[in-house]
């Protein structure tokens, strides 16, 4: 019998479970945040003031303490200007709101909310490292960029013309048909759809966007007088988000690992 058949099924879903948990740190810190600044204010500090600077010195001690990397960093930075880009769109148009005061607020938008973008890009460094991810049958740069670009423009241009997130979500199917993760959990390694990855998380996300408004993260219309279930509606919308996330950071990592195999 191989080493790999010893393996103990409930050992290696512990050990899966722990970097799925670790590689979830920063959106955990950031739901803990928005829990305890509800219920507990401090003086002299609007809310929204007090998550910004907390989670930048979450980010500050992950990066010392070893937990990210300056490359993880950096695509967080990214993240977080892409995700406050369309925040401010949103906004403007109404689809959400975010009621209570701040100095960090720039046209009704917090400079924390991010953030919420870059947890997404944070976990997906993170799990990528951990699990020692890679991708087989990845349709290529061209493909991908131009696939991500039109999803993102789309959260924009439907509030003036019709919305192809369907459109473009079965054009998902089609380009990432033959793509498979690959991850190892300790010695084994396993393989999943990348499209049942991205339907997964996007389920999970929506499931912590419930948590954040709950919390007054953000508000939607139907939300102001008393919090409601946030439509299921939106877990397409986070599907088609964790593609450009995923998009983005696979990239980053190809280009990377290209540049590594010239040196």
């Amino acid at each position: 019998m191989t080493a790999e058949h010893k393996l103990n099924p409930f050992m290696q879903l512990l050990h899966f479970g722990y970097h799925q948990a670790m590689s979830c740190l920063f959106p955990v810190l950031i739901f803990v945040t928005l829990a305890v600044s509800k219920f507990i204010e401090v003086p002299f500090i609007p809310r929204y003031d007090l998550i910004l600077l907390i989670l930048l010195l979450v980010q500050v001690l992950m990066y010392k303490g070893g937990l990210e990397t300056l490359d993880e960093i950096k695509v967080i930075c990214v993240f977080h200007v892409i995700g406050l880009a369309l925040e401010l769109y949103k906004v403007h148009m109404g689809s959400w709101s975010y009621p209570e005061a701040a100095y960090t607020k720039w046209f009704g938008v917090p400079l924390y909310s991010g953030f919420m973008y870059a947890s997404v890009a944070s976990f997906m460094c993170q799990v990528w490292r951990r699990l020692r991810m890679d991708m087989t049958g990845w349709p290529g740069m061209m493909a991908t960029v131009l696939l991500g670009g039109a999803i993102y423009f789309n959260f924009y241009t439907h509030h003036f013309i019709p919305d192809f997130r369907w459109w473009l979500t079965g054009l998902v199917f089609i380009v990432f048909w033959r793509t498979q993760i690959l991850y190892t959990v300790r010695t084994k390694t396993y393989r999943m759809p990348l499209t049942l990855a991205f339907l997964i998380v996007g389920f999970f996300i929506w499931l912590a966007e419930n948590i954040a408004t709950f919390f007054g993260a953000w508000k939607y219309p139907d939300q102001h007088e008393t919090w409601r279930i946030v439509g299921v509606s939106k877990i397409s919308s986070w599907f088609l988000l964790v593609i450009i996330s995923v998009i983005i950071v696979a990239q980053l990592k190809y280009v990377k690992a290209n540049r590594i195999k010239k040196t």
